[in-house]
């Protein structure tokens, strides 16, 4: 009995050991990197500081008008292909409509911002042409990250570069309530389940090596 006994546990240390070897060996979710710029492709870095999103909701009584701020990103493409990469990120809990208790409810009802405390646009194509230097109208196609779910979304953008540096614009709308989000319309006030955004956008360039 204390033979095999003997035998059972090196068996079993042998096992683990095996195990523990091929876990070691493969890659884990938080090793994965995302794949950076190629020589080929163009770099949008976008500088927050300068950087805006405007927000209007139309509602049976008015026309709200706020603004988000933008946490940051870098959008890369290749401008042969179009084939693009990088995110877009913006604080949903900045949002500010410049009425604190219409804010509060947004925040608190309808954007859920303490626990989704950020939109992220993540890139995929650009479809037309990029010019190096001057203006350029192309839609980029992509996914939204909102209120912790996914939706992809194809944004029209307007930009222009010029000496290392790249202003842009882009205009789209959000469906809140088919994405998910709470009505926040009562007896008195009737709000559209639609959300028109504008992104002015600022930043440096870094072009084909």
């Amino acid at each position: 009995m204390r033979v095999w006994g003997w035998k059972s546990a090196g068996i079993a240390t042998l096992a683990m050991a095996g195990i523990a070897v091929l876990l070691s060996a493969a890659p884990t979710r938080s090793k994965v990197q995302k794949p950076s710029p190629g020589a080929q492709e163009i770099v949008l870095d976008l500088d927050p500081a300068q950087s805006k999103v405007h927000y209007t909701v139309e509602s049976t009584l008015h026309t709200v008008h706020g603004t988000f701020n933008l946490k940051g990103g870098s959008v890369h493409f290749d401008p042969e292909s179009g084939r693009a990469g990088g995110e877009v990120s913006v604080y949903a809990t900045s949002g500010d409509s410049g009425n604190g208790s219409r804010d509060e409810k947004m925040h608190k009802e309808v954007l859920e911002s303490q626990k989704y405390p950020d939109a992220v646009f993540t890139p995929s194509q650009v479809e037309g042409k990029v010019t190096l230097e001057g203006a350029s109208d192309v839609n980029l196609h992509g996914v939204m990250l909102l209120h912790g779910k996914e939706h992809e979304m194809v944004v029209p953008v307007h930009a222009e570069l010029a000496a290392g540096r790249w202003m842009g614009k882009a205009k789209f709308e959000v469906p809140y309530i088919q994405w998910g989000m709470k009505d926040p319309s009562n007896w008195l006030l009737k709000v559209k389940p639609i959300v028109r955004l504008e992104l002015d956008m600022v930043g440096t360039t870094k072009s084909p090596q």
